[in-house]
């Protein structure tokens, strides 16, 4: 990857060329396609395996959002596991998100995956659930804004899960959504697991 060349930048400057992934999603094994220029382009990153096992099984309807979709382990494991939902894929990065298009026609979930940059998802949407490895190294202040858009759409009953690594603030941004007015007032957060260095916070509301 260049060096000026990030999983955030929209238009990734290295060459689009894509390639076969085998990984297990949902318990099942298949393959997907990935490329350079993208969040974790060879293998499901750390952070998202441990959110993957530590959330609670997803409902099996509603409407989902996964937040920084990369090239869709958690959008391709949410449409799986939850046959009636419709799981928002939401990313900045362009090829990112051609890639979770591709893979969820692949794997024959596309009819129900709306793969979308943030400001393409209409402002009336609520998500019952959102699974997010939130790009933590983009900055706080990027990172708050985000988190300040997005987890406030949760339905009333909607939990969000987010995995952060611990030595990267994970308990610090917990204490600060909790305690974060505005927006996110009235939102709780809690630790749900600690695994392998990162901690998964449930966000829901109070």
């Amino acid at each position: 990857m260049p060096v000026s060349d990030h999983y955030f930048t929209a238009a990734p400057a290295s060459a689009d060329e894509r390639r076969p992934l085998s990984v297990e999603l949902a318990g099942r094994r298949v393959t997907v396609s990935t490329a350079d220029g993208i969040f974790s382009s060879d293998r499901v990153d750390t952070g998202t395996g441990v959110l993957l096992h530590e959330a609670p099984p997803p409902p099996a309807s509603g409407t989902f959002l996964d937040l920084g979709c990369g090239w869709g382990p958690i959008t391709l494991s949410l449409a799986m596991l939850a046959p009636e939902a419709t799981v928002y894929a939401v990313d900045v990065n362009e090829r990112s998100l051609a890639l979770t298009r591709t893979n969820a026609d692949t794997l024959g979930v596309g009819d129900r995956v709306v793969v979308a940059r943030p400001e393409d998802v209409p402002p009336d949407v609520r998500f019952d659930l959102v699974w997010s490895n939130p790009p933590i190294r983009v900055g706080k202040a990027v990172l708050h804004e985000m988190l300040r858009v997005w987890l406030p759409r949760l339905t009333g009953d909607g939990a969000a899960y987010l995995v952060v690594q611990k030595n990267l603030g994970a308990d610090s941004l917990q204490r600060w959504i909790a305690d974060e007015e505005g927006p996110l007032e009235g939102l709780a957060c809690d630790r749900l697991e600690s695994a392998r260095g990162f901690r998964v916070l449930r966000v829901f509301r109070g």
